[in-house]
């Protein structure tokens, strides 16, 4: 049966520069190419809804479970490169947040990530292009399988919005996730997302964290 929008899918991937290194992957020979400490870990994802790549999800749409090549420009991957993007920011910018600017390193400001290409005397040039703007990239797909069950498609949801695991139920009418205080106004916001995505409403369950975990356990005597 043909991929649709919508349909949750596991994949294993591995994403290259064209001609050139693998700058993503879930598969193990490939990970180990970015980070010999890395452990790879399934990836499930909802086709159209903006989790992967929009080129990704336009090809795989219609398409069967099973193996593809896919190369994509920068206009469907990562985007062109902007030179407006490359800016300069004063080096006190820098120094007032106790930070060493160096040539090659990654900073974020305000949310943006950003590369140092240059510094000199009191100016520092950064880039906030995404690394792979302006490459052509090449995906190898493997479609593992159409994933069916309810709970295995709103766990990967939440990972991807909220970048970690959250314990939730599901009722016949909601949702409803657990959080500590200082998130749960956060998840909210999300309700819509969860409506649209499983015709479901959201339920955010405050809880604390458990002071017992800090505990030293007693010693058996």
């Amino acid at each position: 049966m043909a991929l649709k929008e919508k349909d949750f899918i596991e994949i294993e991937f591995t994403g290259k520069i064209k001609d050139g290194e693998v700058f993503d992957s879930n598969i193990k020979k490939d990970l180990e190419k970015l980070d010999k400490t890395a452990k790879p870990k399934p990836f499930i994802f909802c086709l159209g809804k903006g989790m992967f790549l929009k080129g990704i999800d336009d090809f795989l749409i219609g398409k069967e479970i099973g193996k593809y090549k896919i190369e994509l420009t920068p206009e469907k991957a990562f985007g062109p490169r902007i030179k407006e993007f490359v800016q300069m920011i004063p080096i006190k910018i820098f120094k007032t947040q106790n930070l060493a600017p160096v040539p090659g390193s990654v900073f974020n400001f305000d949310g943006r990530l950003a590369k140092i290409i240059t510094v000199s005397g009191g100016r520092v040039i950064v880039d906030f292009n995404n690394p792979l703007a302006g490459k052509t990239v090449v995906y190898e797909i493997n479609v593992l399988r159409k994933v069916e069950d309810l709970n295995e498609k709103i766990k990967a949801f939440i990972s991807f919005l909220f970048k970690k695991e959250l314990k939730f139920s599901v009722t016949d009418k909601k949702i409803i996730i657990e959080a500590e205080k200082e998130s749960a106004k956060f998840i909210e916001v999300f309700e819509e997302k969860f409506k649209e995505m499983f015709n479901l409403g959201l339920e955010v369950k405050e809880i604390k964290e458990s002071k017992e975990l800090n505990k030293n356990p007693k010693t058996p005597q």
